[in-house]
């Protein structure tokens, strides 16, 4: 009969989508990222040492737990280093899937170079924060407002904040500008930023081997019934066009996760003051690990023009 087939296909149609959601955007309860976990990848091996070293160093180094409670109720957490009384602030957020730990190195790194301090954040899902799941920085972006009015509560609200971000993070850093930020966010650096949530899941399917044709539509719809967001409804190229905040992008010209003309694309919709800064030889967020001089005087000089 008609509708016994009708019911078949939404329970299949249902039943994909559950599934689709679990892998991409589903977080488990008892979840634990390792901020020293090995990468099955020859890019990531050959330096590995190198990240495990910079994250032990940050983990070593005395901090502060603190939390915020995000847009929709849940609590979030930081690790504040505090280097210097009214200083400027670095928030960096971390990619998906991974830790601040493991990701926060260069901005912990540059921080203390500069003598500013530095809040390092669990996103949503991830670590000491709450949340079950993972919206590619549509939500995300909002924990970001929120861990900005944080600072401007507790240190001023003419304390000069820099948000900076790797991978997804860098992508919610990036989405954040659509929103109505504090003046006192002087700008955003991104590294190894997705253009579009879309864009980067249509590109894992193909590397993966599903179809992303007919892939992505399960995707956006397990997002939309399950996660209860639209993958559409933001991205990092509608968002700059929106902002005159000055914005860093730097890439790795090797970064097979993903493509360096990401970047490329975001950099071409940014209305003023956006430098673009490759590096060839790098694979996925791995720049400042293979040329961390010429990754540290970028940042710098760019952290020195805007505060």
């Amino acid at each position: 009969m008609p509708w016994i087939i009708a019911a078949a296909v939404i329970a299949i149609v249902l039943f994909a989508s559950y599934y689709t959601f679990k892998i991409c955007f589903h977080v488990a309860k008892d979840h634990i990222e390792d901020p020293y976990q090995h990468v099955d990848d020859p890019q990531f091996q050959a330096v590995q040492h190198l990240m495990d070293k910079s994250t032990d160093i940050m983990e070593r180094t005395e901090c502060e737990d603190v939390y915020i409670t995000s847009h929709d109720g849940l609590k979030l957490h930081g690790r504040y280093y505090a280097v210097a009384d009214n200083a400027p602030v670095i928030i960096v957020f971390h990619g998906y899937r991974s830790a601040a730990l493991r990701d926060s190195a260069g901005g912990f790194t540059l921080g203390l170079k500069l003598g500013y301090n530095v809040l390092a954040v669990d996103q949503r899902a991830h670590g000491k924060s709450e949340g079950r799941v993972i919206s590619f920085g549509i939500r995300e972006r909002y924990d970001c407002l929120k861990w900005v009015e944080y600072v401007s509560r507790r240190l001023g609200k003419d304390t000069p904040v820099i948000l900076c971000g790797i991978s997804m993070g860098a992508a919610t850093v990036l989405m954040s500008a659509s929103l109505n930020l504090p003046e006192n966010v002087r700008g955003i650096m991104a590294d190894c930023p997705y253009s579009t949530p879309s864009a980067i899941i249509r590109k894992v399917c193909k590397d993966v081997g599903y179809p992303p044709t007919l892939s992505y539509p399960f995707l956006w719809l397990g997002s939309l019934i399950f996660g209860g967001f639209r993958l559409d409804s933001c991205d990092a190229v509608s968002a700059v066009k929106h902002t005159s905040l000055p914005i860093l992008l730097i890439h790795g010209g090797d970064d097979r996760f993903v493509p360096c003309e990401m970047s490329g694309q975001i950099y071409e919709n940014c209305k003023d003051h956006a430098q673009l800064h490759i590096f060839p030889d790098a694979g996925h967020g791995l720049s400042y690990i293979i040329d961390h001089v010429r990754y540290e005087e970028i940042c710098l000089n760019f952290l020195r023009e805007v505060i």
